[in-house]
């Protein structure tokens, strides 16, 4: 690993993971939707185990609960750099936090039809 004077850093390394940690939290409990996803996250891993849904189904699950929380934190921070560069209001600024909170919406809605296609023969077989 030691190309071109790169030297794997393990200290370096784990002060990375501790930077990526703080940015989550910086998000958990000051930002509503990303509260809104989790309180979600909570509900579906518990119809998961609930219902023992399959290993490819908790894949599926985990993917689209990873999609839409990374795409809330992409878009809290799009929404931070926004302020910060342009404090006052201008249009474009107001059309770049649109445009990420729609990426996320496209993301959660994705997750939902997912979830009721994975979710819905469980809960028929359990009321029918």
């Amino acid at each position: 690993m030691e190309e071109r004077g790169m030297r794997y850093d393990f200290r370096k390394q784990v002060r990375s993971f501790r930077y990526a940690w703080q940015g989550i939290r910086c998000c958990v409990g000051r930002e509503q939707n990303l509260g809104f996803h989790l309180v979600a996250t909570v509900m579906v891993v518990t119809a998961g185990i609930c219902f023992g849904i399959t290993r490819m189904e908790w894949m599926m699950i985990v993917g689209c609960i990873g999609l839409v929380i990374a795409a809330e934190l992409f878009n809290s921070a799009l929404e931070r750099l926004v302020d910060l560069v342009s404090p006052e209001y201008h249009p474009l600024a107001g059309q770049v936090k649109d445009i990420a909170a729609g990426a996320v919406l496209v993301c959660a809605l994705a997750a939902c039809i997912i979830g009721l296609i994975i979710f819905v023969p469980y809960l028929t077989r359990c009321f029918l």
